[in-house]
């Protein structure tokens, strides 16, 4: 089962609601995502943590309904 671009965007919102998102599905397939995260949250946090709090952002879904995400996050400039 697919997952819709605008869901992957609308849960890590709901997570970071400051977060600036951009989505981009590399296949066609809504199964393989590149996902660029932008928030004040990871300010001062190391890499893996921030793409953990990303990943908790989905609830599971990564392996199950989302098959691959490519993940870039940064705190702004």
């Amino acid at each position: 089962m697919a997952m819709a671009a605008s869901e992957i965007e609308a849960l890590i919102k709901a997570a970071l609601p400051d977060a600036a998102v951009t989505i981009e599905d590399l296949a066609g397939d809504g199964d393989h995502y590149a996902a660029t995260v932008v928030s004040d949250a990871f300010r001062g946090i190391s890499r893996v943590r921030q793409h953990q709090l990303v990943f908790a952002a989905l609830r599971g879904r990564m392996g199950g309904e989302l098959h691959a995400l490519a993940l870039q996050t940064s705190a702004p400039e």
